[in-house]
C-alpha cells in the first residue's frame, strides 16, 4: 500500500491526511452542534456517554491522554471522561487547538518517528505500547467512531448536517489541494 501522496511542496503521508480529515470533520460537527439549543446538548439519550456534549468531551479527553503519551508527559485523567463537560464553546476551542496540535505533529514526524514505540499506562490500568503512527491512527478512528454516535443523536434533534465521511473530505477538500 502506498502511504505517500505527492503534494505541492513535497510528500504527504496518510497520517497527515487523516489528521486533517479529523480536524475538518470536527469543524462540521461542532458547527452543527453549536447551533442547537443548550438543552439538546445535555439531554440524556440512550447512548454510552448519555449526551452529545459528554460524547464530544470524551473524544477530547482521549485525544488529550494520547497527546500526553506522545509527549512523555502525565495527564490529569482518572477515567476516559470528566464528570462535567465544559461549555460547548470552551470544548470547541480546546478541540480546535488539539486538532491543530495533531496536524502539526503529523507534519513534523519522519517515517522513523512514526515507527517509534511509545509505552504508556492505560487510564483504566494496564500497560500499553503503540507506535506513534498507531496512536495517530487511533485518535482519528476514535473520533470518527464517536462522531457517528453524535450524528445519531443529532437525528433526534431538529438539526441536520452534511456528511463528514472520509470520501467526502477526499472529494471536497483533499483533492482540491492537490
Amino acid at each position: 500500500m502506498d502511504l505517500h501522496k505527492t503534494r505541492p511542496g513535497g510528500t504527504t503521508t496518510q497520517v497527515q491526511m487523516l489528521t486533517r480529515y479529523k480536524a475538518w470533520a470536527n469543524v462540521l460537527t461542532f458547527k452543527t452542534v453549536m447551533q442547537l439549543p443548550k438543552d439538546e446538548l445535555v439531554k440524556e439519550r440512550k447512548t454510552n456517554f448519555k449526551s452529545i456534549i459528554h460524547t464530544l468531551n470524551h473524544v477530547y479527553v482521549v485525544d488529550d491522554v494520547f497527546k500526553a503519551h506522545l509527549t512523555g508527559q502525565t495527564h490529569p485523567y482518572t477515567s476516559r471522561n470528566t464528570d462535567h463537560p465544559p461549555a460547548i464553546e470552551t470544548l470547541w476551542q480546546t478541540t480546535r487547538l488539539m486538532d491543530d496540535w495533531y496536524v502539526e505533529l503529523s507534519d513534523r514526524l519522519s517515517a522513523d518517528d512514526l515507527q517509534e514505540v511509545i509505552e504508556f499506562t492505560f487510564v483504566g490500568g494496564g500497560d500499553g505500547a503503540m507506535t506513534r503512527e498507531q496512536i495517530l491512527l487511533h485518535i482519528v478512528n476514535h473520533g470518527t467512531y464517536h462522531r457517528g454516535f453524535v450524528s445519531d443523536m443529532l437525528h433526534q434533534t431538529p438539526a441536520r448536517f452534511g456528511s463528514n465521511d472520509l470520501p467526502v473530505f477526499l472529494r471536497d477538500i483533499w483533492s482540491k489541494n492537490a
